[in-house]
């Protein structure tokens, strides 16, 4: 008898231990395709952009059946949450771990620095299509998909922060401009890179340490730069005609207005109705005046870069040889920022939606794209052949990265918000970029005193 129970009791624990053995291994198979899910989305979110991502999207890349991907996630807003998060998170833990350790090194300022620096790109370019993701998409979300989100985000600035708040008191960063101003200025420089940077060209610790020695050290020698010679009246508004006919005003005000939704809602999260509505008209009155959403946003673009193209030239034009180099870059800038926040909301949408925008419209508008890099390219290689800019700098990454600093200024500074709490006017964010750009981040004098200290 007590064999028999003995047997029995051995078959239910067998039976037992066989069914957490299956329940482990469903739950694994479970993990893994949600993991699946997971990485197809951020490939997906970064490449395509969430509005243009479908959930049928998101189930054929990760190779299930479109129905299936409802067993782990209940909507896309979900996997996107999820997407970002870890785009964050997983940034987050690296960077503060390095941060910690450079605590015990304060000394190593630069080093660790540069390592940030490498880190914070690795992910974004190559490591991480969710730290892609998060960069690519989250400004274009409402500020309810965004509220999740804000803590881990401040979080990382936070770990930034502290970062640069020692090696203020340690001398190594300048101190006439903020922390906050100078991690902004970091990040947006870094963030860019996602739209421009081609890892097959170049391994991300190349762009890393050249990005390091010009955020650090600036573009210029070694000295303050006079800016006196600043010919900020080159910025001016673009105009309309003044003498425009009914349908021509009717059909500006209607790229007016879709400028302003693309540069608040990106390309796919604008609508032919939206545009209209914005634009106080009915839906069917925008085809009395263009074809499609795509002859609007194709003008709209358009616009765009040629206003920041020939506002700039005219800025740089004022100028004659022999120049002022710094003045003249400082000028450029100064325009380049006017038209993004100011003079054109045309550049302003540009700028904001070209992220997101189909591989066409990136296509069509690649020529005046590339004028306006050549135009920075002679500024910068005039300046670099009269020894105004270092030598050491190659110019087009130099472009690249600088440009890049200020287009995503467009994602974190407010114009409008002048006096408030602190925050600057245009014409002070202006000179602080300037600054920041020409001069570096680090304080000169005491770079100067080290270096001679360490030649002698």
């Amino acid at each position: 008898m007590d064999s028999l129970v003995a047997d029995k009791y051995r078959h239910r624990m067998v039976g037992q231990i066989d069914a957490a053995k299956r329940t482990e291994d469903d739950l694994s198979k479970s993990e893994r395709t949600r993991e699946g899910i997971l990485s197809a989305a951020a490939r997906l979110f970064r490449h395509e952009g969430y509005s243009a991502t479908t959930m049928r999207d998101i189930a054929q890349k990760s190779g299930i059946e479109a129905g299936s991907i409802y067993y782990h996630f209940q909507s896309k807003d979900q996997i996107l949450s999820e997407v970002l998060d870890l785009g964050v998170r997983q940034l987050y833990e690296k960077v503060s771990e390095i941060v910690r350790t450079a605590k015990e090194n304060p000394e190593d300022f630069r080093k660790t620095f540069a390592l940030l620096i490498e880190t914070h790109l690795t992910y974004l370019l190559t490591d991480s299509d969710f730290t892609s993701a998060n960069i690519r998409n989250y400004p274009m979300l409402s500020d309810e998909a965004r509220a999740p989100h804000r803590e881990l985000r401040a979080s990382y600035a936070g770990v930034w922060s502290s970062f640069l708040k020692d090696a203020k008191r340690a001398g190594h960063l300048r101190s006439d401009i903020s922390v906050t101003a100078i991690r902004q200025f970091v990040l947006s420089a870094m963030n860019w890179t996602v739209e421009w940077y081609d890892v097959d060209r170049y391994p991300v610790h190349i762009l890393a340490e050249r990005m390091s020695k010009l955020i650090l050290d600036g573009m210029c020698s070694r000295r303050r730069v006079d800016m006196e010679g600043l010919k900020t009246s080159a910025a001016n508004s673009v105009k309309a005609p003044e003498s425009m006919g009914k349908a021509e005003k009717t059909r500006a005000e209607i790229l007016r207005a879709a400028a302003r939704m693309l540069r608040d809602n990106g390309y796919k999260a604008t609508t032919l109705r939206q545009i209209a509505e914005e634009a106080d008209m009915k839906a069917g009155s925008l085809y009395y005046h263009f074809k499609s959403k795509e002859e609007i946003v194709d003008e709209v673009l358009n616009a765009g870069l040629s206003d920041l193209l020939s506002g700039v030239s005219a800025a740089v034009e004022e100028f004659h040889e022999p120049y002022d180099h710094h003045a003249r870059i400082a000028t450029a800038i100064w325009t380049h920022l006017d038209f993004l926040f100011k003079a054109s909301e045309f550049t302003s949408a540009n700028i904001r939606s070209y992220g997101m925008l189909p591989n066409h419209f990136r296509e069509r508008h690649g020529k005046i794209r590339h004028e306006y890099g050549k135009l920075w390219d002679r500024i910068l290689r005039e300046a670099q052949k009269d020894d105004a800019i270092r030598s050491d700098i190659k110019i087009v990454p130099l472009r690249q990265v600088m440009l890049g600093a200020l287009n995503w200024t467009v994602e974190w500074f407010d114009p409008n918000r002048a006096g408030i709490e602190g925050n600057l006017s245009l014409p002070e964010f202006s000179e602080m970029l300037i600054k920041l750009l020409l001069e570096g981040i680090c304080d000169r004098v005491n770079a100067t005193d080290a270096e001679q200290v360490k030649n002698h």
